[in-house]
């Protein structure tokens, strides 16, 4: 039988060697083996060289597909259906060249290059690396490949890395990881500018505008800022001081300024200005939360004009790139989001540091395009506490090695230094702000003091009492029943997130409306935690059920926000509410601030409370427990051929808790109808229900797995065209669940059949 595309060539072994084939018999326009791999070499080398690798990827990348370099694979590429290892070849290949150490850390990239980075010992899902290399019935290597490519005689380690004597593993185990990335992202787009030039197609990538232009769009904003207030003047303060820093040498920063200091704006041109003295390539925003990065990378891409578009890139689950029209600008967006190829990348911290600990190419491959940039790490408190160690090893390897400006941007700075005992933490980091203590103390608009246990009564009195109040609780139970409590009053109204966004933002709205000085309405909020994640709202009066001390602050932060009050006139009262304890994750956030307020009762919103409260929280954790997992642990021992890559990326998850979303039928007010009925009877017409499932993003709720399944077994959710798409759209059945002031009431799901809707 022949061969499509060798069918002329008499012998067996063919007389030109391919990486990709076009599908037609005619193979005049398949890819040649050694021009794809001189091209992937030469990518990744250039990927590398801002962490000064590029010999090593140079390598790596010339080796990812020497397995193409034997009869099987060529035989496949032309057509046949069998299944023949191309990447072991390689692997093997580089430990032959290069010995076992330098060798194996190559192996491991060009073994994983399409399955995934793997253990070297004991895999998990997939085989090791130690298993793979011995694995008997791998194609060999054909000798042409010594006719068509050499390999350089050195393997040259980076130049200038600075050793961590006690990570010096998981040092090793980052580089192995940047140089995946380097490699794959170079695979990925030679393949496909290959594939495009074939067909036609023009090319979809664009870095976006440089630096320059975005440092000029952002002046022009800065420069019609008005400091025509006591707050706006120190806010401008603020920025023309943190602008000055950013000549400093690169490394670790920190930027303290109390809540409504103006942070976002200041760290922005902070980071533009120090890239462009350092010569740094973008700017990487991490924020903690979903609910508040979208209102981030909208006001980047208005301080950045009409250049905000194709600058800013936003990446994380929620964003509906189909609300962007023109699809050529979609798919743009789409392939920038793959490989962070833009000058400013907004993002979660989830997103972030997964992906700093991931073994599969899909969340790896931009990892390189985070080296050689500023960092700001937006609320740099929520980092989480099981894996604390971790996270802050990676920022400062980043920091160390890879050419990075971290910026640890909050209100209430953690305790993450080594001088502060932290283990194994940050040295030498620069403060960016103008005299912090000072700065708290100029921008102290409120009083906060505990008023002790206040059980649901005083509450409720309390609530009466003030016309415009916000109460923020631990959980959702408790919003409700102080809810139900004051419901009769005026401008009484709840947040929660068994509301979905579009319902949020109507609320936050109104509210927004009715606190105006203008029109200075009744406003009586009752609130989970989710207002404190950079909600902009003033009270004159805050109720804040215990909590950390980082999360009083927060709080604080939405009373007297723009210093129009008096401070004596502007309360944060703290609550202990016995009959409603903090959940367990939150108990120990709530014993720390109380051992802190012994020392710091009048002023417990000081820098020096909330240094004394990150302390005591810390060592009240102990190291063990920040890092749950043993992440630094797995990667201490076992030497260069047990790294265990697998095993971290599936221990290293920030959110544990499986949450299910479910659709509700929210009706804005201004809306007929609610938009869900009409997106849902679309499903029936589409292959693809990606661009549907993203419209109905904002009319999701996320519950907890057991919620889900007493709604699910009471008839109260159902699945939408089940046997064409699973469970993916599972919809409130009963509209009577979800209520117009509280979102998704899940307490009694009973399924009353006359209440049935059916969509």
């Amino acid at each position: 039988m022949s061969v499509v595309g060798f069918s002329k060539i008499p012998s067996e072994t063919p007389r030109r060697f391919y990486a990709h084939s076009t599908g037609r018999e005619d193979c005049a326009d398949w890819q040649l083996l050694a021009a794809h791999l001189g091209n992937v070499a030469q990518m990744a080398a250039e990927f590398a060289g801002i962490f000064s690798a590029e010999g090593l990827a140079f390598i790596a990348g010339l080796l990812h597909d020497f397995g193409k370099y034997t009869q099987e694979v060529q035989r496949r590429i032309a057509g046949e259906n069998i299944r023949a290892e191309h990447a072991v070849q390689g692997a093997q290949t580089a430990i032959q060249h290069y010995g076992e150490k330098r060798g194996t850390l190559l192996a491991y990239v060009i073994a994983g290059h399409h399955a995934g980075l793997a253990n070297g010992r004991e895999g998990q899902t997939r085989a090791s690396l130690k298993e793979r290399l011995a694995r008997r019935g791998i194609p060999e290597l054909l000798s042409a490949w010594q006719t068509e490519t050499s390999l350089p005689r050195q393997c040259p380690l980076p130049q200038g890395f600075k050793p961590h004597a006690e990570l010096a593993m998981f040092q090793l185990s980052f580089l192995t990881r940047m140089l995946y990335s380097c490699v794959v992202d170079a695979d990925f787009l030679d393949t496909e500018a290959f594939y495009d030039s074939i067909e036609g197609r023009p090319s979809l990538r664009e870095s976006g505008p440089p630096l320059t232009a975005l440092q000029a769009k952002l002046n022009t904003r800065l420069a019609a800022f008005k400091a025509d207030s006591e707050v706006n003047q120190l806010r401008n303060h603020i920025l023309q001081h943190v602008c000055k820093q950013a000549a400093l040498p690169q490394g670790m920063f920190s930027l303290t300024v109390p809540t409504g200091g103006g942070k976002t704006l200041a760290s922005l041109a902070f980071a533009l200005e120090h890239a462009l003295k350092y010569q740094l390539r973008r700017i990487v925003y991490v924020i903690p939360f979903t609910s508040i990065i979208e209102q981030n990378a909208a006001e980047f891409r208005k301080a950045f004009g009409e250049l905000g578009e194709a600058a800013v890139l936003e990446h994380h689950s929620a964003f509906d790139n189909d609300t962007i029209k023109e699809k050529h600008s979609r798919d743009k967006l789409r392939r920038a989001a793959e490989n962070w190829d833009k000058p400013v990348v907004v993002t979660t911290a989830v997103q972030f540091f997964e992906s700093l600990f991931a073994d599969r190419s899909s969340r790896c491959r931009k990892l390189h395009n985070i080296a050689g940039s500023v960092i700001i790490l937006d609320e740099a408190q929520t980092l989480p506490l099981k894996l604390l160690r971790p996270c802050v090893a990676a920022i400062d390897e980043l920091a160390r090695n890879y050419r990075c400006s971290v910026v640890l941007c909050t209100a209430t700075q953690p305790a993450l230094n080594a001088n502060e005992g932290f283990s194994n933490g940050l040295t030498n980091v620069r403060e960016l702000a103008p005299e912090p203590k000072r700065l708290y103390q100029q921008l102290e608009r409120v009083r906060a003091c505990h008023v002790g246990e206040q059980d649901d009564d005083a509450l409720a009195k309390r609530l009466k009492e003030s016309p415009q109040v916000l109460c923020i609780v631990n959980n959702r139970r408790h919003a409700r029943v102080l809810f139900e409590a004051i419901r009769a009053e005026p401008g009484a109204c709840h947040l929660s997130t068994f509301m979905c966004a579009r319902h949020r933002s109507q609320v936050l709205k109104s509210i927004r409306e009715k606190l105006r000085p203008e029109n200075n309405l009744p406003c009586r909020l009752i609130s989970t935690s989710l207002i404190e994640a950079g909600v902009d709202v003033d009270f004159p009066y805050v109720l804040r059920a215990e909590a950390g001390l980082d999360s009083i602050a927060q709080a604080a932060g939405r009373c007297n926000r723009e210093g129009l009050r008096a401070r004596d006139n502007s309360l944060v009262h703290i609550f202990r509410a016995d009959a409603w304890p903090p959940p367990p994750e939150l108990k120990q956030f709530a014993q720390a601030m109380r051992l802190t307020l012994r020392h710091h009762a009048d002023n417990p919103l000081s820098l020096d409370a909330i240094h004394a409260y990150f302390r005591e929280l810390y060592w009240q954790k102990g190291a063990e427990a920040l890092d749950s997992h043993n992440i630094l642990g797995l990667l201490k021992n076992g030497g260069i051929d047990g790294m265990p890559f697998e095993t971290v990326a599936r221990q290293f998850r920030i959110i544990d808790n499986l949450q299910r979303p479910i659709v509700v039928p929210f009706k804005a007010d201004e809306e007929g109808e609610s938009p869900v009925k009409a997106l849902l009877q679309k499903l029936r017409f589409v292959e693809n229900p990606g661009a549907i499932a993203r419209a109905l993003q904002p009319y999701v709720v996320q519950v907890p797995e057991s919620i889900f399944r007493g709604l699910h077994h009471a008839g109260a959710v159902q699945a939408e065209e089940e046997k064409r798409f699973g469970e993916q759209f599972m919809v409130l059945a009963n509209e009577c669940l979800y209520d117009a002031h509280m979102g998704l009431r899940w307490e009694n799901p009973t399924f009353v059949e006359a209440e049935k809707t059916t969509w």
